[in-house]
């Protein structure tokens, strides 16, 4: 189960300087997409709460000693007790804690990525209130906290905010908890291994694209209808395209009991050739250019054409599939 939730105090005067302390260990932290909490990566501090427990101590220490109060010494070292006691529960909340995850699946510009991360401890109780940020350019996402139910894996994805297309490297993920009464704060850094790709976004309300015999009208090349040549019918088989199915003859057959379901067998001879060319866009700015021809490659797909991809320094041959769509919008993203 996990919500959302800032970790961290929104305004703190120490900022600065605990963002330069962390962009500091980030350098010294070797990147995996495997990553277990031990006594060597997890750092304890006292949270808001903590510092106002303590001062309470010290008060109740200061007026039992003033006024010689022997049950304002027995409420001081109790709070001090439970105090410490709780250093240790948090500090064993994490430790021995593993967390994985792989690459995502690409998105596009403007739009938010969902990093996979599975938690297990090798333990046997519960882990309960650990949190998930991420740090960096992703650090405007908001935080997740999960439990880690004992024996399983608790599984959680980190929403990242992907504002440009290329390559983009895994963003260090903060891993914390305050439990189990949020005095103090025993956290540890993580940077997985991965790398994000992120497509152009597609242009809204682009222009169709036009399929005409004309060379280069709205992105095309060169195009040819598609044409059949009907070679009679056949039974239906397994993989079959359902459109194929010729319903009468096949409900005449199913009545009857004298046969199976009818398809038409026809030998397509396909010979579109569809250019999605740069240069036929109509637009100056690259960036309009790359999401213009991304709008066109995801509309050519869904429209199940062949269609390949011209820019100024790649061509890719026309093709169909999830693929060839990938290598297109791959090309389109690193261009």
């Amino acid at each position: 189960m996990s919500s959302p939730r800032r970790l961290l105090p929104a305004f703190s005067p120490l900022t600065p300087l605990r963002r330069r302390f962390e962009r500091w260990m980030q350098q010294r932290l070797p990147r995996s997409n495997h990553w277990v909490l031990s006594q060597r990566n997890l750092y304890v501090l006292p949270s808001r709460a903590g510092w106002m427990l303590g001062l309470t101590a010290l008060l109740l220490l200061v007026a039992a000693i003033n006024y010689q109060i022997n049950l304002g010494f027995l409420f001081c070292f109790m709070l001090a007790g439970v105090t410490f006691i709780s250093i240790l529960v948090a500090h064993g909340n994490l430790r021995g804690l593993e967390l994985r995850t792989h690459e995502p699946a690409p998105v596009f510009a403007g739009t938010a990525a969902a990093l996979p991360v599975h938690l297990q401890h090798p333990g046997k109780r519960s882990r309960y209130a650990i949190g998930l940020a991420a740090q960096g350019a992703a650090a405007g996402t908001a935080a997740v906290v999960v439990n880690v139910p004992q024996a399983q894996v608790a599984s959680t994805a980190l929403m990242l905010f992907m504002p440009t297309r290329g390559w983009h490297d895994g963003p260090t993920i903060a891993i914390e908890t305050r439990y189990p009464i949020g005095a103090f704060r025993v956290w540890s850094l993580w940077r997985p291994a991965i790398k994000l790709l992120v497509y152009p976004t597609p242009e809204p309300n682009a222009p169709a694209i036009a399929q005409s015999g004309l060379a280069g009208e709205a992105g095309l090349a060169s195009s040819r209808s598609p044409s059949f040549e009907m070679e009679g019918f056949r039974s239906y088989q397994r993989g079959d395209p359902i459109k194929s199915i010729l319903w009468k003859k096949t409900a005449t057959a199913m009545v009857t009991g004298s046969g199976d379901w009818v398809r038409r067998d026809q030998t397509q001879q396909n010979t579109t050739e569809l250019w999605l060319d740069h240069a036929a866009t109509g637009l100056q700015q690259p960036e309009a250019v790359l999401s213009r021809l991304c709008a066109w490659v995801l509309s050519a797909e869904a429209q199940g054409l062949s269609y390949g991809l011209r820019l100024p320094h790649l061509s890719i041959e026309p093709a169909q599939g999830p693929a060839h769509q990938h290598q297109c919008l791959k090309a389109l993203a690193l261009s």
